[in-house]
């Protein structure tokens, strides 16, 4: 049985013995969070998910309080 859609390869990352935070410190935090280069990627998305819901949650609130 075929799949419908066929699923992408895996982006190529290196694997990390190291924490989060050291892993982001060599590879770079929009390195990691867009293009995957390491184990850590969903973990970072996840990070910059809550940043720009905050940003936008403030724009929000700051409008509200100006009309």
């Amino acid at each position: 049985m075929t799949e419908r859609i066929r699923r992408r390869e895996a982006p190529a990352f290196e694997e990390k013995e190291t924490n989060l935070f050291v892993a982001l410190q060599e590879d770079g935090f929009f390195n990691t969070a867009l293009n995957d280069s390491n184990q850590y990627g969903p973990h970072t998305m996840i990070i910059l998910l809550g940043i720009v819901a905050t940003i936008t949650g403030a724009a929000l609130l700051a409008l509200m309080y100006i009309y």
